[in-house]
């Protein structure tokens, strides 16, 4: 009798690790992990599922929340153990190895011509790796200025457009005018360095990675990918316009000082806006300005969130008519609004919703049509070359540690020795 219920407890626990799967009833359960950590991102989307479950009584969906935090070591784990979530929320700059990894599922013949005319050809370059689709890249962010609006205008300086943004030289200029008295006209948060240093870098021609004929990637750090990291240590060391202590900080930290008066901009991603109209104190008038621009113009990398979907799961087409709707255009706006991000999708974005000038939205969607995929979106080793080799370089290049030669020769001389490891 005992071993019975051992057996019989050992069967649960094991349904209970399932993946997804068909009950004694016929119906078809799928787990949807996501990241939404928002309130307002996190009801968008349970309020989601329930709409499906309502609509589709023989296909239920479970909703599971994930977090950002280590999603990576999260879902190789599960991946690994045969217990990944059916449906999976990440980032397009951490599929690449899953792809190729044989652990998530080609897309390509499973998504709605709707949905993938919908969303244009650049942002499905993020989730393709060799002739497969592996994502459906859904929210998107471009990196803003976020400015204190009075400072601004009291300073003199030209406000910056979408359609004649600052050019980077005369970005520094104009924190250096700010700049004074204990203040900055800057406050560079660079607690993670890599990721916008490379995705501004696309607005100044910048590349770094370059892909041979025979597949292989190498790193060259050539002047156009030096505009960025230069101007902000020359901000830094030489100008005296941003500010030394938030080098090592996140978004986050610098907003009380933001809101305190020490810092006239922080360069920020899109949705940080939310957090600025939950603790701005009462009053503070701020507002949303375009990066500056370059050889590239308003050319930006990023990496898209993304939907897939895992290769073991059983009922792979029913998982992807979840996704086709989960973003139905009137849904993709309610997860945009949800997490203050912009809609990759093109109906979407031409919501009115999201071009209004409050808060900014409406320069955010004129930013849209220059997000271009991250440099470093397909480029196996990646993450190695970023902990091991680009973030420390990077750190100690803005804190004056080390010059640029040296910056180069770690970048490419050791981070070429990381990348060959992945591409034997």
């Amino acid at each position: 009798m005992r071993a019975r219920l051992l057996a019989l407890v050992l069967l649960l626990l094991l349904a209970g690790c399932s993946s997804g799967g068909t009950r004694d009833d016929g119906r078809i359960t799928l787990r949807f992990q996501s990241l939404a950590w928002q309130e307002e991102s996190v009801e968008a989307n349970k309020a989601l599922v329930k709409e499906w479950n309502a609509t589709h009584p023989d296909v239920r969906v479970e909703y599971v929340q994930g977090t950002w935090d280590s999603v990576h070591d999260q879902l190789l784990t599960a991946f690994e153990g045969g217990e990944a979530p059916d449906i999976i929320h990440d980032a397009s700059d951490d599929l690449a190895d899953f792809a190729y990894g044989g652990y998530l599922a080609d897309l390509t013949d499973l998504l709605p011509a709707r949905l993938k005319s919908d969303i244009p050809q650049r942002s499905w370059a993020t989730t393709t790796f060799g002739d497969g689709v592996y994502g459906v890249p859904f929210l998107q962010e471009p990196r803003v200025l976020i400015a204190n609006a009075k400072w601004l205008r009291q300073s003199g300086a030209r406000i910056p457009t979408p359609e004649k943004p600052w050019s980077w030289a005369e970005f520094r200029r104009i924190t250096e005018h700010l700049s004074g008295q204990g203040k900055y006209g800057i406050a560079w948060p660079l607690k993670e360095p890599v990721s916008a240093t490379l995705n501004l870098s696309l607005s100044a021609g910048g590349q770094l990675f370059h892909r041979g004929a025979d597949g292989k990637v190498t790193v060259r750090f050539q002047a156009a990918d030096q505009v960025v990291p230069r101007t902000i240590h020359e901000q830094v060391g030489t100008d005296r316009s941003a500010s030394p202590t938030t080098l090592g900080s996140g978004g986050s930290d610098t907003l009380p000082g933001f809101f305190g008066g020490r810092y006239a901009m922080v360069p920020l991603g899109f949705s940080y806006r939310q957090q600025i109209v939950q603790q701005a104190p009462k009053g503070f008038d701020w507002q949303v300005l375009p990066a500056p621009a370059g050889a590239g113009g308003l050319t930006q990398g990023v990496s898209p969130q993304t939907l897939s979907v895992a290769e073991d799961c059983p009922h792979k087409k029913e998982a992807a008519a979840f996704i086709d709707f989960l973003l139905r255009p009137p849904n993709m706006v309610r997860l945009a609004i949800g997490d203050w991000m912009l809609p990759t999708g093109t109906r979407a974005l031409g919501d009115p919703a999201l071009r209004t000038s409050e808060h900014g939205w409406a320069t955010g969607t004129a930013l849209a049509g220059h997000l271009r995929p991250a440099p470093a979106q397909t480029v196996r080793g990646y993450p190695e070359w970023k902990d091991k080799v680009a973030t420390p370089a990077l750190q100690e290049y803005y804190s004056g540690a080390i010059g640029l030669g040296e910056l180069r020769e770690r970048l490419e001389e050791d981070g070429n020795l990381v990348l060959a490891r992945y591409q034997r």
